[in-house]
């Protein structure tokens, strides 16, 4: 019997082909792969992570080939961008074709996809030879998967097999930017520093705040207001100075603080204040502070320029309201 985790890459791709779930190391987070142009196994991926319907996925491909099949327009801000940073962290929304069924786009005319830069990742899809969808491995809405042993607690008993690609080095998700002929607008920050991107094609149009109506089909993934959430709530506050019962309670911060001793859990994500190193290890810290029996998480947010525009992102959607 063939263990649930493991680095095969070629029973990954069979599985994937015979129409199965595999959760798949990226650069980012762990993805739940299946057969893009499988309309049954894309919608084993929803009722995987229990994930609404009106939420569209990010289609993933190793091989530019699969533009021609997959896109019916390809923006020259587009081909700017993935000459740029793909293989990388970014996804690009762009028309769909009809070969793109309407469940991977939430019945939108357009298309999200990217090209990973993991090695395996990279590996798996040109041995499948074929598009793989890959939303983030876990349950909708909660704590994004950087291992395998994440996948494997949460979804282990809804899918086929883990192609354990080892820790995830961006940490978050890609940044997903939609191009509508000339325009270009950021719809998730991620893995790509806005920054950079604008350095490439010029500014970039980013709303006060990318979320989405629950009754109406997202125009990219990653914009429900609640998302990527711990089950013990969690509070974006401004210091730690004036919290009440801190032995009860975690914190999150990005350098080590003087107030840190006061708390009964503690994650310093970088020594050094580094983004970069920050971002790799976000998630994996909210899991340790979920684990940890507290009865609240209190995070300050993170200087909005570079990696910390994610960030930002993810702890507004994590959050829940002020802890009384």
């Amino acid at each position: 019997m063939v263990s649930l985790v493991g680095n095969d890459v070629a029973l990954a791709a069979q599985l994937l082909r015979d129409g199965k779930l595999v959760a798949f190391a990226t650069e980012t987070v762990y993805g739940l792969g299946a057969n893009a142009l499988d309309v049954e196994a894309v919608a084993r991926v929803f009722a995987a992570k229990n994930r609404p319907h009106f939420d569209p996925l990010i289609v993933h491909i190793a091989d530019r080939v699969w533009l021609d099949r997959l896109v019916s327009t390809w923006p020259e801000k587009a081909e700017r961008l993935s000459r740029k940073f793909w293989p990388g962290p970014l996804t690009l929304i762009v028309p769909k074709t009809d070969l793109v069924s309407d469940l991977v786009t939430s019945g939108l005319p357009s298309v999200a996809i990217r090209m990973p830069a993991h090695p395996l990742a990279l590996e798996l899809l040109r041995q499948v030879d074929l598009p793989i969808v890959g939303p983030s491995a876990n349950p909708f809405g909660q704590l994004s998967p950087t291992s395998a042993e994440h996948v494997a607690e949460r979804l282990g008993d809804q899918i086929d097999y883990i192609l354990d690609g080892g820790p995830c080095s961006v940490g978050v998700e890609s940044t997903v930017v939609l191009i509508d002929g000339d325009n270009a607008i950021l719809m998730r920050p991620g893995g790509i520093p806005l920054e950079e991107i604008e350095a490439v094609i010029g500014p970039v149009s980013v709303p006060e705040r990318t979320t989405t109506h629950p009754d109406e089909a997202a125009p990219s993934p990653g914009m429900l207001p609640q998302h990527y959430a711990p089950r013990t709530p969690l509070t974006i506050v401004d210091d730690f100075d004036h919290i009440q019962s801190p032995d009860r309670v975690g914190a999150l911060m990005l350098c080590a603080e003087p107030s840190a001793k006061q708390f009964a859990a503690v994650e310093v994500l970088s020594q050094t204040g580094d983004l970069t190193e920050a971002a790799a290890k976000f998630f994996a810290a909210l899991r340790r502070l979920d684990a940890a029996g507290v009865s609240q998480i209190f995070a300050k947010a993170f200087p909005n320029h570079g990696l910390g525009r994610a960030l930002n992102d993810r702890l507004s959607r994590a959050a829940t309201k002020p802890f009384p």
